[in-house]
């Protein structure tokens, strides 16, 4: 038992409670206990509210269910559609209109570009997130596929300077596309230069010549006639080039050009939800501290690098000199998003009259208290420059769970004292009552709206979950090609265009899930800017750096005007349930499918059971690393409920392959000293029943969230290790 502190009908965690009055209200004007009534309010107030958003859930799912047990044929879309109307699954759409969100930083309003999505109890990832805004595109070639290592031109310990040859062709050919010479190309430029406010680049043969688009040119730093560093700007994205003799790159270099850095992770989201593993106060303890030493800029984190620890920080502006002279800041760091937990979650951390609270009210209570300290000013590592919040809200589901939310930040702006929609919300559309009312959604949070995102993984999951009962699904790879995903993708960019997002907020697409594969990356993830995207998550830093180089290659806001004359994506194409439709599996495909989806459960099971590690590079079958969170958790296990329902597979059949995958995963986490086995024990080992429970459990857990069974199941090994069972 954890010691508690009482205000009014609260019993708040001691540490919590500390941790607000010590380091986070400190500096805000704000009072711990009447930060603290405040919040008991809005739980008094809301939270009968939030039950029965979430039984009407419930209830929808338990119509939806019996319609489909009752209704063979669901190829008739009329009748489909108006079942789903007559239940008030889906809305009508109202008369037109704008988004009118004020007071956005120009990193969501303006620029396109990466976003990456971290864990924020990990203070280490945090930093590298936040200050991935700006990274090298050298280091990003050189330790990537996208150099092949053919002979001589392999990875190794110390530096390669055959590897580096084609390092540096590639960075060029780059240069030339984004930002080319009048006359010829960076490839053969031996000098830059500023003269009378201009870049002047000396070639080979002694000709100068100046850049195609003389407003690519920014800034740069030291002497003119001969500068160390050169800013400049395509499809406002900045490029830093780093010119020096001293470095062995830059001596090899006909210009001494030792790096070009790339402005990267424009965007970063710092999540308390999918890849966190916080199932007690003291795990919320850890990420509020983290989000409020962000806010604050004073985050540190030590990391050993041989012998040596070295402190990480995050970094300072971007100080430069503009071509007339004038000193000029760029901002240093990814602009940060928070993501809070979903509605459905409760926790214990804070109790209100004996019974805990949703969780994400106390997310959102504490997680904007600690931004104050960024809105005062007083933060030299500010956030935001206009004096906004942005909060990502996740697994809402329709227009009233998005009123909700309005309702929830409008109350926390009223009794923290901040100006109407200073807090905006981010709409992750990834439930499927969310995507078919979309527009509505997005109607209720119109004048606060920043984000609306597309996500595969947790997506597919509740489609599988709400149409749990229509029939066996397909396979997890041809779901990728189906109706539904493709119009489901096309729906959400055709909302925002419509509503005019762009110029007020980031239209998102989905994860990179390889982050060993940047090659593959390269070729494909191409395909959410062209596809009117204006940001897309990626795994790490180094991805953002490669996959900022897409932004450059596609004007995204001339693509969105050309989207704006295509016609919309069809309902009816959502609407269209992936089912096999009575083809046949055959046993070698079936067993191929359960040990893939198995393996993948145990391999990121194991590690938030055990090690309460929420986001991880997790192997697969094939023992290829995939980032793995609770969204792909999400699919695979209902995947195998759904199989299992429908009998395309049996009981047998599943526990024989998760006995056999147990044994695989034991085998890839061997060199992990942390890890502990499971084959040892299979019967006593709680993160192999959380598997389990995650599949034999799975068509009954409210819309097939995983987070049921691991927060029971992580709370259970946690107390078998501190011996209290």
């Amino acid at each position: 038992m954890t010691d508690k502190v009482e205000i009014g009908g609260l019993a708040i965690d001691k540490a919590l409670y500390e941790l607000v009055e010590r380091e986070i209200a400190p500096g805000t004007n704000v009072d711990t206990d009447d930060f603290w009534r405040s919040l008991e309010k809005i739980v008094s107030e809301l939270g009968p509210k939030n039950k029965a958003l979430l039984q009407k859930r419930d209830e929808l799912q338990t119509q939806i269910n019996q319609w489909h047990r009752e209704n063979n044929d669901i190829s008739d879309f009329r009748r489909y559609k108006q079942f789903l109307s007559d239940i008030g699954y889906l809305l009508p759409e109202g008369e037109t209109f704008e988004i009118t969100t004020s007071n956005v930083d120009e990193e969501i309003s303006r620029i396109a570009g990466p976003q990456l999505v971290v864990p924020v109890d990990n203070a280490r990832y945090a930093l590298n997130a936040a200050n991935a805004r700006w990274n090298s595109l050298y280091d990003a070639l050189y330790g990537t596929d996208l150099i092949l290592e053919v002979e001589g031109c392999k990875k190794t310990s110390k530096y390669n300077p055959v590897r580096g040859v084609q390092v540096i062709r590639y960075a060029r050919e780059f240069l030339d596309a984004a930002v080319p010479l009048a006359v010829g190309s960076h490839s053969y430029a031996v000098k830059y230069k500023v003269k009378s406010g201009k870049l002047i680049v000396v070639m080979g043969d002694g000709s100068e010549t100046e850049l195609g688009w003389r407003e690519c040119f920014v800034g740069y730093r030291g002497d003119p006639a001969s500068p160390s560093h050169l800013l400049l700007k395509h499809n406002d994205l900045h490029i830093q080039i780093l010119i020096g003799e001293g470095y062995f790159i830059g001596q090899g270099d006909l210009a001494n050009i030792y790096d070009v850095q790339l402005e990267s992770a424009i965007t970063t989201i710092m999540d308390c939800e999918d890849s966190v593993a916080a199932v007690d106060a003291e795990d919320k303890v850890r990420v509020y501290r983290n989000w409020a030493g962000l806010m604050k800029g004073d985050l540190t984190a030590s990391i050993r690098k041989g012998e040596k620890v070295v402190e990480r920080t995050l970094n300072p502006d971007l100080v430069y000199t503009s071509p007339s002279g004038n000193e000029i800041t760029i901002h240093g760091r990814s602009l940060m998003f928070v993501r809070n937990v979903g509605m459905h979650m409760y926790t214990d951390a804070v109790t209100y009259q004996g019974e805990e609270i949703p969780e994400t009210y106390l997310d959102a209570m504490v997680t904007v208290l600690a931004t104050m300290h960024d809105l005062g000013g007083e933060n030299r590592h500010c956030n935001s420059r206009e004096g906004s919040v942005y909060i990502v809200k996740p697994k809402m589901h329709g227009p009233e769970e998005v009123s909700a939310a309005v309702e929830l930040f409008e109350k926390v702006e009223d009794v923290l004292g901040l100006k109407k929609n200073t807090l905006k919300i981010g709409i992750m559309d990834e439930e499927r009552r969310t995507t078919v009312n979309l527009k509505e959604c997005i109607r209720i949070a119109k004048e606060r709206i920043v984000f609306i995102n597309t996500g595969f993984l947790d997506r597919t999951g509740d489609e599988i979950h709400t149409s749990m009962e229509a029939g066996a699904v397909l396979p997890k790879n041809d779901m990728k090609t189906s109706p539904w995903l493709l119009a489901y993708e096309d729906w959400n960019v055709d909302a925002g265009l419509a509503l005019c997002m762009p110029g007020r907020g980031q239209i998102g697409k989905g994860m990179w899930a390889a982050p060993d594969n940047m090659a593959a990356m390269m070729e494909q993830k191409i395909a959410h800017p062209r596809a009117g995207a204006n940001t897309a998550w990626v795994p790490s830093p180094i991805a953002a750096t490669l996959h900022a180089m897409h932004y450059h290659h596609v004007d995204v806001v001339s693509r969105q005007q050309a989207l704006k004359a295509c016609s919309r994506a069809s309902l009816d194409d959502i609407l269209t349930i992936p089912l096999l439709n009575g083809r046949a599996i055959h046993d070698g495909d079936l067993f191929k499918e359960l040990e893939n989806n198995a393996q993948s459960i145990l391999g990121y099971v194991v590690r938030w059971i055990d090690q309460g590690i929420g986001c991880s590079k997790v192997p697969d079958i094939s023992d290829f690393e995939l980032m793995e969170d609770r969204a792909t958790l999400r699919i695979s296990s209902q995947h195998i409920a759904n199989w299992l329902h429908h009998g395309v597979c049996s009981e047998e059949q599943v526990l024989q392959v998760f006995q056999k995958m147990a044994g695989v995963v034991d085998r890839q986490n061997s060199n992990d000293p942390n890890y502990r086995k499971m084959s040892d024990d299979l019967e006593n080992n709680i993160a192999y029943q959380a598997a389990l429970d995650l599949v034999f459990r799975g068509r009954n857990v409210g819309n097939g969230y995983t987070e049921p069974v691991l927060h029971a199941r992580r709370r259970e090994f946690k107390a078998r290790m501190s011996g209290i069972i």
